[in-house]
């Protein structure tokens, strides 16, 4: 069983070029992601759960917003 990945996420709700994930060039775990929801009435949150689930193959049950659901900066944690 593979552990639990922290990651620390960068949202661009509102985007033209969404849906897409962009891995930053820096030493943590950090991404990128442009949404072409807005952040009205948690669209932007669920559309990211969804787009990295199918990022990273899992379940949409196992990626979690741990802090910031109203930043734009958030902190998710991924189950496998």
């Amino acid at each position: 069983m593979t552990p639990a990945v922290n990651l620390t996420v960068r949202v661009k709700p509102g985007s033209r070029k969404g849906p897409l994930v962009v891995t930053e060039d820096s030493d943590d775990a950090s991404l990128t992601v442009f949404l072409q929801q807005r952040a009205v009435d948690g669209a932007a949150n669920d559309a990211l759960v969804r787009l990295l689930a199918a990022h990273f193959g899992v379940a949409r049950s196992a990626v979690r917003i741990i802090r910031g659901h109203t930043s734009r900066v958030k902190h998710v944690r991924i189950e496998s």
